[in-house]
């Protein structure tokens, strides 16, 4: 296939995409935009392959989103010559298999977290790109965030002074209702840890990564607990939005609700509250960081915010809303001004943009399947703390 005489001067990214879902279908909008907001990015992704076992959704993919062939069974897509990059957006249970396969038949790969079930399975994956030479990247969208981005300089910079505390959020209600269908999500064997793997991983890492330097978490102690323990089992393939009113119950096998106490490097002390089943709480994400002089907090509802305390005195200190504006993180590559916000696909664009200079420049760029391990490590010790009631070094 020929390219136009514009995308000439670039080379070409052959991706695949396994499964079609909402993330699916979000990594394929992120390739496809990836041109309109950086220009001068070296590869131009071409969607090439997508599997999916729901015949609606291959026909959707060749319909709607200009893919050029669409298989029921993932296997072909990533044994096949025509293919440079994966994207691995199946249920968690065939993350390793899927991104094992990729990497060693010499396919760069691009994974939802929490990238498997478990420990082990991140640990595979990692193994696996390491060995192969290829490169990573990991759905771990809010660090893209510009202010998020500016609120890890504000820590850096040392405006805030020492941290002393830091506090993440991840609460929503998608599982609230008792007639939610028993999706994968919630079977121990398909999904590994519930919320934990599902939203917490984000919230370790999004930790994690403002912190920077100091903010690795060497110790935890967590309590967990199933609110909903009986789900109605589902008719067919459904999303865990879904419902199954009427049908008979199954029990879940994995945790609704985690808050635990975290030590960091550092010496600062942070806490964690994560929950699925959460009434009256969508999507509410974020963080609130201390120091000894100041401090910031987020929301990702509020995206295009943050919130800082800063350059005052220690008493009767005030909080200001910062709109942050083109000058911070890549806000430029879509919006001209601050207060003009961003949304959700646009942090997939930016994952997928360094994915894509990440594979044409040989080198690390973007969350990383080595920091998939860093939260799997962490996750791993939350689950022995609640099991075993006790705090757990790292």
């Amino acid at each position: 296939m020929s390219l136009p005489s514009w995308r000439n001067d670039r080379g070409e990214l052959r991706v695949g995409v396994i499964g079609f879902g909402w993330m699916g279908q979000v990594h394929a909008r992120a390739y496809a935009r990836l041109l309109h907001h950086f220009p001068d990015s070296p590869l131009a992704p071409r969607l090439v392959a997508v599997a999916d076992p729901e015949p609606d959704r291959q026909s959707l993919a060749l319909s709607s989103y200009g893919c050029e062939r669409a298989d029921g069974s993932w296997q072909p897509v990533v044994a096949a010559d025509d293919i440079d990059a994966v994207s691995v957006c199946g249920p968690n249970f065939l993350h390793r298999d899927v991104a094992v396969a990729a990497a060693t038949a010499g396919k760069h790969v691009w994974v939802e977290k929490p990238a498997g079930r478990s420990l082990a399975d991140t640990s595979e994956i990692a193994a696996a790109v390491d060995a192969a030479g290829v490169r990573s990247a990991v759905g771990f969208n809010y660090r893209n965030v510009p202010a998020v981005e500016l609120a890890r300089n504000l820590v850096a910079s040392g405006r805030l002074g020492a941290v002393e505390s830091a506090h993440v959020r991840l609460l929503s209600d998608y599982a609230a209702h008792p007639d939610g269908a028993l999706s994968w999500r919630f079977d121990l064997e398909f999904a590994g840890t519930g919320v934990l793997g599902d939203l917490a991983s984000h919230g370790l890492d999004l930790l994690q990564y403002v912190l920077g330097d100091g903010g690795r978490i060497t110790a935890v102690v967590c309590d967990s607990a199933t609110f909903i323990a009986q789900r109605p089992q589902p008719s067919g393939a459904v999303s865990h939005f879904a419902r199954a009113t009427g049908n008979a119950l199954g029990p879940v096998g994995n945790e609704d609700y985690v808050a635990a106490l975290l030590h960091h490097e550092s010496g600062s002390r942070g806490f964690l509250e994560s929950s699925r089943v959460a009434v009256g709480e969508q999507c509410s994400y974020g963080f609130e960081i201390r120091g000894e002089q100041g401090a910031v907090r987020w929301d990702f509802r509020r995206m295009g915010e943050l919130q800082v305390c800063l350059d005052q005195a220690f008493q009767d200190a005030a909080w200001q809303t910062r709109y942050v504006g083109p000058d911070a993180g890549d806000l430029a590559a879509f919006q001209p001004a601050a207060g003009v916000a961003m949304g959700y696909d646009d942090l997939k664009v930016v994952e997928a943009e360094r994915f894509v200079r990440s594979i044409a420049e040989g080198r690390p760029l973007g969350a990383t399947i080595g920091d998939a391990v860093v939260s799997a490590r962490v996750i791993e010790a939350l689950v022995q703390s609640a099991k075993e009631r006790r705090w757990v070094s790292i």
